[in-house]
């Protein structure tokens, strides 16, 4: 199984997730997409198997910095993706993806179930 997991080095939750995937011997690949950059096909492909409300993270401090019109303006996958390619660091962190499924965000349990075919 292919995997890449899609993220930002010093993120906490992307250091736990990238720690889980070492101590349990998985091999992945890791994208930076700050520094790697991040493409329209790339968005596309999550927004087919994953809501645009689940990957927009609308906790954090790149979302609360945004003008209250451009909030406002963040209705629709177009308008999700535009933003995401923009500010990358809108993009709730880890992006786990493999050919069968796309999971945003970490858990331990989570990925437990994943790995051993449950989820």
């Amino acid at each position: 199984m292919s995997l890449t997991l899609y993220g930002i080095p010093n993120c906490d939750t992307v250091k736990k997730a990238r720690t889980w995937l070492d101590q349990n011997a998985i091999p992945y690949q890791f994208h930076d997409f700050k520094k790697a950059g991040l493409n329209a096909d790339t968005v596309r492909e999550w927004l087919q198997r994953v809501d645009w409300e689940t990957l927009v993270n609308r906790k954090g401090t790149t979302w609360r910095g945004l003008p209250d019109d451009r909030k406002a303006a963040i209705q629709d996958p177009q308008s999700a993706t535009a933003l995401m390619l923009e500010a990358p660091s809108i993009i709730k962190r880890p992006v786990l993806v493999s050919e069968k499924q796309t999971v945003v965000g970490f858990s331990a349990d989570l990925y437990q179930k994943i790995f051993e075919g449950k989820a």
